[in-house]
């Protein structure tokens, strides 16, 4: 019986201070004209990271954009906002940064709660703690590359979401053997362009980590065949782990999957309204919807 699959898609949008320019032009098109996106989708949440952030990780990217305008934003349109606290070189002492404090204190208390996504255990805990309005989701930058690994990672109580490597994102026959509770935790990274067989991923992960704290090292150069490319959508659909929009129709909804993750906050603006229209507009529509976004003059494309 199909009746308790899920009947829509969770997609956690990419920038949530890096492209708020962009998201406050595109939520409001998408509020009212509904009609020109799929109706088996919906905007979850939003992630990303003010500039300066030390608990961040991941891409290193900017964001600078006013946490009050930011929260006012997500909270007017009911979408979760999270932040990607996936530092994994985090200290004791890192824990006590104001600005990071901060921000936690804002959003809690939220109309829909916000989340953190989270690399380190230390955080962890001390999020759980200090700000339990949060939830937690544990971030991909772990690398959990095993299945084993991965499965006992979803069996943490303290997570309400985990962002396997996308290295697993087609291990179709054990993942159909998890809990209908398990997959609603599972958050599939759609759109990586790293290459399949990248040695150095954690290594990438780590750099990023240690620059973020304002450390003096330099940045990591990825030696996997096409890793000083750029990030290129053509070559992220040709990934044999990429999830497209059949696959989340065809395939993770029937399965009972309902969680998708869009990369991108390192991308530019230009380059998720490319994701927004191929994993949720309407063929017919997208010129509609690209035109809304690029002829606002106040969104910088670039």
């Amino acid at each position: 019986m199909n009746v308790h699959l899920p009947s829509k898609a969770h997609y956690h949008l990419p920038g949530l201070f890096e492209f708020y320019d962009f998201y406050r032009i595109f939520l409001p098109l998408f509020r009212e004209h509904r009609e020109y996106f799929y109706d088996w989708c919906e905007i979850a949440s939003i992630y990303g990271a003010p500039q300066d952030c030390i608990w961040g990780g991941g891409r290193a990217c900017c964001g600078d954009a006013d946490a009050r305008d930011v929260l006012s934003l997500v909270d007017e349109y009911g979408i979760s906002a999270r932040f990607t606290f996936s530092n994994s070189m985090l200290t004791k002492e890192h824990l006590l940064d104001r600005g990071c404090n901060a921000l936690c204190s804002m959003f809690e208390g939220l109309n829909v709660p916000s989340g953190a996504i989270v690399h380190s255990d230390l955080l962890a805990d001390y999020l759980a703690k200090n700000y339990p309005a949060l939830y937690l989701v544990s971030s991909t930058t772990k690398v959990l590359s095993s299945f084993d690994d991965f499965l006992l990672e979803l069996k943490r109580n303290e997570f309400s979401y985990v962002v396997p490597d996308f290295r697993l994102n087609k291990e179709f026959k054990r993942l159909g053997l998890l809990s209908r509770e398990q997959k609603n935790k599972v958050e599939f990274l759609c759109n990586e362009c790293c290459n399949f067989f990248c040695s150095e991923r954690k290594l990438c992960y780590e750099n990023v980590s240690r620059r973020n704290l304002g450390l003096d090292v330099m940045e990591h150069k990825c030696t996997a065949p096409g890793g000083d490319g750029g990030y290129r959508f053509s070559l992220a659909k040709k990934n044999p782990a990429f999830i497209g929009i059949a696959d989340i129709v065809e395939t993770y909804l029937p399965m009972g999957f309902s969680n998708f993750k869009l990369e991108g906050r390192g991308l530019g603006s230009a380059l998720v309204l490319e994701f927004i229209l191929y994993y949720m507009t309407k063929p017919e529509y997208q010129l509609e919807v690209r035109e809304a976004v690029y002829l606002d003059s106040m969104l910088d494309l670039f």
